[in-house]
């Protein structure tokens, strides 16, 4: 449900936000400005992150978490509510970037403490699948928000800019309370015992595991760059070469469902044969396919295009279902929420904060030639792989050996 909540802006900023907070630039302009926006949420990540990740090894998982439902869903709450450039000015997308930093801070402290609660309740030779299952809820919340979307979007004639672009982010708002029921009803868990309780996670990860950290990062980016670019970018380019904006809608369905079913699957595999193999097959399959899944698309068929949309699930799905347990096992236990999330959310800021942004400009520097896009994202593969290579291989350790200092 909370990345329902924040994953529904990119949606929104692919697909309206041009028109409704940067009404007075050309529309490829202001779509890169509803981009750029979407990109500051990411700004706030790394922020939440060390903070939130401070408590949770401070007092625990649970009580963070609950906090940070709760801050995703009032802020998209109020993103639904927000006035629009017609009718504040200026003021609009002032707002809509400032409730942007807020959800960006909330999704910052989410993803650690949602990995590591399934990664550290795993039996023995499953922290692989288990660290997956919030691969999957973020799967299921891009699934349920391109859902609601599309729903909206055909009730309302194709037309979201008057009226019906609103309701995905209300309806966020309030779904959140079912995510708030699950987790009020998570097991309380100690919180882990340091030497010294004037410690700071923080401080201390930096000088323990800076190498780690900086690995991690850099699988994070590459990660992350992919997965906005599928998400976030493909979607403003298929409407932008001529596809309705439900076809898009509905292509992006077959993206969020298949990846419901592939990150879990090859977390397992990792279980099995390694992470790294999982990770270097996921960074390999994507660079090549990259430079297949335009051509798919300029068909302008439209079955064509949920293909290409599915296999781009698929293989987001290799990486994305290995990195939670993949990365949280690279640190010990009492500084891990504040490690995986500092590395990982820098990565995600680096990455996926920039990538939609990034794309759109390549199309508009080279003449929307997409190839440019496609070079781009084989160059994060790129350094998702080596930065893989360079992080030890942990799916043979027992829960003793990666907690150990």
């Amino acid at each position: 449900m909370e990345y329902y909540d924040f994953l529904i802006y990119g949606l929104a900023a692919g697909l309206v936000f041009n028109v409704l907070f940067f009404p007075d630039v050309d529309p490829v302009i202001g779509t890169l400005y509803a981009f750029a926006a979407f990109g500051t949420g990411f700004l706030a990540r790394p922020l939440g992150g060390i903070i939130i990740g401070h408590f949770g090894d401070k007092i625990g998982r649970r009580p963070m978490l609950i906090l940070t439902l709760i801050t995703m869903g009032v802020s998209t709450l109020a993103i639904g509510c927000l006035p629009t450039y017609e009718t504040i000015g200026a003021w609009a997308p002032v707002l809509l970037v400032a409730l942007r930093l807020i959800q960006g801070f909330a999704a910052g402290g989410e993803w650690g403490g949602a990995a590591l609660f399934g990664l550290e309740n795993a039996p023995q030779h499953r922290r692989g699948l288990w660290g997956s299952f919030t691969s999957m809820g973020i799967g299921l919340g891009t699934f349920i928000g391109i859902l609601v979307f599309a729903i909206t979007s055909a009730a309302a004639g194709g037309d979201l800019v008057e009226f019906a672009w609103r309701v995905p982010f209300w309806l966020g708002g309030a779904l959140v309370l079912i995510g708030l029921l699950a987790r009020i009803s998570m097991p309380k868990e100690e919180a882990v015992k340091v030497a010294d309780s004037a410690t700071i996670p923080f401080v201390e990860m930096f000088k323990r595991r800076p190498k780690e950290i900086l690995l991690v990062l850099g699988v994070s980016y590459g990660y992350n760059t992919i997965a906005y670019i599928g998400f976030t970018f493909f979607l403003s380019y298929l409407t932008a070469i001529g596809y309705e904006s439900t076809d898009a809608l509905i292509s992006q369905l077959a993206y969020s469902g298949v990846l419901i079913i592939s990150a879990p699957l090859f977390a397992l595999l990792s279980d099995v044969i390694g992470r790294k193999k999982v990770m270097i097959l996921g960074g390999i399959t994507m660079a090549i396919f990259l430079f297949i899944y335009f051509p798919m698309v300029g068909t302008m068929s439209i079955p064509m295009a949920t293909l290409a949309f599915a296999i781009t699930g698929l293989l987001t799905g290799i990486t994305q279902g290995p990195i939670p347990t993949f990365s949280g096992e690279q640190f010990p236990a009492r500084v891990r929420y504040s490690a995986m999330s500092t590395g990982y959310q820098l990565g995600a800021a680096v990455g996926g904060g920039t990538a939609s942004f990034i794309a759109t400009w390549l199309l508009v520097v080279f003449n929307n030639n997409p190839t440019a896009v496609a070079v781009y994202g084989a160059f994060v593969m790129l350094v998702l792989v080596l930065c893989s290579l360079g992080l030890r291989e942990t799916h043979k350790l027992s829960t003793a050996e990666i907690n150990d200092d």
